[in-house]
């Protein structure tokens, strides 16, 4: 329910400013924190979290400062996080079960921990979304007049890309890196299919990926399959 309810209100941005590839490069990225976390014993989700926050705001800094165009950027740290990842991951002893559960997803690894800071962050994004819808209509779809009324523009952009990676990484037990990013796009696509309000597309689209995820896990339940591909084929 919680992943459901964060993935539609940061996937209605994501989408609107057509950052689904960006999105896609910070999950993969994810599996290189990981993969370095497992290696050297820490929680895998810090590490996790640190790679997808460095490489959210790499991506948005090359795009707005660099030298490199942020498809370029994106695909750089998409390929050097998951082969980090792989190399990590290959370097521990023994058989890498793990790599299969974080790909993949598994909701066995979700912890009451998990789910405790996954809705610490699910109240914020409410009240944030409440709050500030206004003032991210704006800079999602016109930075020029968003500066014109006074909001800082390049500090939404990246407190928004920091938003994006902590939903991503919060997300990964129960999708896993290669599926997550259905749950961010399709809701959202769906929603949009419906309206073009973009006041009601994040709601609406939080309560399709809530319902599909109910519907996915209780398929997987009854079928003993794994979850996150129930929930993305319903």
């Amino acid at each position: 329910v919680l992943s459901g309810i964060t993935c539609g209100i940061v996937g209605s941005y994501i989408v609107a400013r057509r950052m689904v590839f960006h999105s896609s490069g910070i999950t993969h990225a994810s599996f290189g924190g990981l993969g370095m976390a497992l290696y050297w014993g820490i929680n895998p989700l810090l590490g996790a979290l640190l790679f997808a926050a460095i490489s959210s705001v790499g991506i948005e800094f090359a795009s707005r400062r660099g030298r490199i165009r942020e498809d370029s950027a994106t695909g750089i740290i998409w390929s050097v996080g998951m082969a980090l990842g792989a190399l990590f991951m290959s370097l521990r002893p023994g058989y890498a079960t793990d790599l299969t559960s974080y790909l993949f997803g598994n909701i066995l690894l979700v912890t009451d921990s998990d789910i405790m800071w996954l809705a610490l962050l699910t109240l914020l994004l409410v009240v944030g979304a409440v709050v500030w819808l206004r003032k991210l209509m704006y800079v999602t779809f016109d930075e020029e007049y968003a500066r014109s009324q006074g909001i800082p523009v390049v500090r939404v952009a990246y407190i928004m890309a920091m938003i994006i990676a902590v939903t991503i990484v919060m997300s990964i037990k129960v999708m896993g890196i290669i599926l997550l990013l259905s749950l961010v796009t399709i809701p959202v696509v769906v929603a949009n299919a419906l309206t073009k309000d973009y006041r009601a597309i994040a709601p609406i689209a939080a309560a399709i990926a809530v319902v599909g995820n109910i519907a996915g896990f209780m398929l997987s339940y009854a079928c003993d399959l794994p979850t996150g591909s129930c929930i993305i084929f319903i």
